[in-house]
């Protein structure tokens, strides 16, 4: 059986937030896993960490981490003191997870988001070698401590680096660890990908995680995405990663401005039950 998540956002307009609430809510909402943001597990003390992973421990659910660098910790830069920076962050992040109990980093632990492209596009294999650099930098503690890097396929409006799966693939059997997977998002996916199907089947034993949300980030079953399809790929690889809901609906705050939402997409909407009757749809349908 499959594993349902939900990113905290869904609730939120700012990135930082108190997670601690959100555990028992998703729990009694219907889902196995949280996602919150990694780079605010960093800022927490250790005492804060261990509230966290026993609260998830009592609720039985599993926590993963979303990471969107910023473009002062972009792993990916040119400039060697930011390309640094976001090393040693990434590395703080690496070890947080690993004080939980180990997990999954998924995102733009490449680059960094939202991202704007260079002006000169002959410079992106440069960028790119400067990411592997990273990567192959951070892998060995994400090894040493039991944490997943996974690299998200980004659509080409919000990132540059890695737009299709075959270009995440590529990447990851250059790092060439196990350590450092992919994570595709159906959202992203149906921007740039011409068939998910065989993106899915592409990304086969790479892809650890999937992300789910609409052609228009509603939550899944409110749209168009072809989840049937989906559904066939997934047991095609025979994945058994977590399905982790990402759906952004609410303008506002950091997280309306980053996410680019300037209506209410559900106006009047009740949120937990709509996320509730998501991962319903979820279970019956990529379950």
């Amino acid at each position: 059986m499959r594993s349902i998540g939900i990113y905290y956002a869904y609730w939120t307009d700012s990135w930082e937030a108190d997670f601690l609430p959100f555990i028992p809510k998703v729990k009694a909402l219907g889902f196995d896993q949280l996602e919150i943001n990694g780079g605010a597990l960093v800022k927490l003390t250790g005492q804060q960490r261990m509230k966290l992973k026993e609260s998830a421990e009592e609720n039985g659910i599993s926590l993963s981490y979303g990471i969107g660098l910023t473009a002062n910790y972009d792993v990916s830069s040119l400039n060697e003191n930011i390309r640094r920076e976001g090393v040693n962050f990434m590395k703080r992040m690496i070890s947080a997870v690993a004080d939980m109990g180990g997990g999954m980093i998924g995102g733009t632990v490449h680059s960094y988001w939202p991202a704007t492209p260079p002006g000169n596009l002959s410079v992106k294999e440069n960028i790119l070698k400067k990411s592997h650099q990273s990567m192959k930098e951070m892998i060995p503690l994400a090894e040493d401590l039991n944490v997943i890097l996974n690299v998200e396929v980004i659509n080409r409006f919000e990132q540059f680096l890695l737009n299709t799966c075959q270009e995440a693939v590529d990447y990851v059997e250059e790092v060439n660890s196990p350590n450092c997977k992919i994570l595709l998002d159906t959202f992203h996916m149906n921007i740039e990908e011409d068939s998910f199907f065989d993106a899915i089947k592409l990304a086969g034993p790479h892809l650890a995680a999937l992300h789910l949300g609409e052609t228009n980030r509603k939550p899944p079953g409110c749209g168009r995405i072809p989840w049937a399809e989906i559904k066939t790929a997934l047991d095609a690889i025979d994945f058994n990663g977590p399905l982790v809901m990402e759906p952004f609906i609410r303008p506002g705050g950091q997280v309306g401005k980053d996410i680019a939402l300037w209506r209410d997409l559900m106006p009047g909407a009740d949120l937990d039950k709509e996320a509730t009757k998501a991962a319903d749809f979820v279970r019956k349908t990529l379950c």
